[in-house]
């Protein structure tokens, strides 16, 4: 199991910059403006849904100016609490996701079929580096070897 989880991690390195900065972008785009249309639809101790529509309307199409706003002392509350719900959703969203990018055994994503289980040139203890029967890049079985040399070629010719 702990083969999987260091794989995921491995995988998915490259995808944490990009999910920070999407995180902050949609922070920024909907995120403080939905809370600053929240609060003033919250305002006076009562609230009216038709007011969040109308502000949310209003600070979705300039999302900098609201991004400014949520700052303020009548807004940043309820900014926080938006802001720790859209991250705790957030968070298991990326979880779920790096728990479906993990590799199902030890084996995923390894090249089958290549000269790489050989290492520092032990390979060419059986095989030939320069003539004979090809089977990979550098990698021929000699005709002059002693014994069986029957090749099984798995794969398809082009030729017209």
């Amino acid at each position: 199991m702990n083969y999987k989880v260091e794989r995921a991690l491995e995988n998915s390195r490259k995808k944490f910059i990009v999910i920070g900065i999407l995180w902050v972008v949609i922070v920024i785009l909907a995120v403080a403006p939905f809370s600053a249309a929240l609060a003033e639809a919250s305002q006076g101790g009562t609230y009216s849904f038709e007011i969040l529509l109308e502000q949310l309307g209003k600070y979705i199409t300039s999302p900098f100016s609201s991004f400014s706003i949520v700052f303020s002392s009548a807004y940043i509350g309820t900014f926080g609490k938006c802001i720790l719900y859209f991250t705790i959703f957030y968070l298991i969203a990326v979880v779920v996701g790096l728990f479906k990018a993990a590799p199902k055994n030890e084996y995923t994503d390894i090249e089958h079929g290549s000269s790489g289980w050989a290492e520092h040139g032990e390979q060419y203890k059986v095989l030939s580096k320069k003539n004979g029967i090809i089977l990979a890049e550098d990698n021929y079985l000699p005709l002059n070897k002693m014994g069986n040399i029957n090749v099984l070629v798995v794969g398809r010719f082009w030729f017209w």
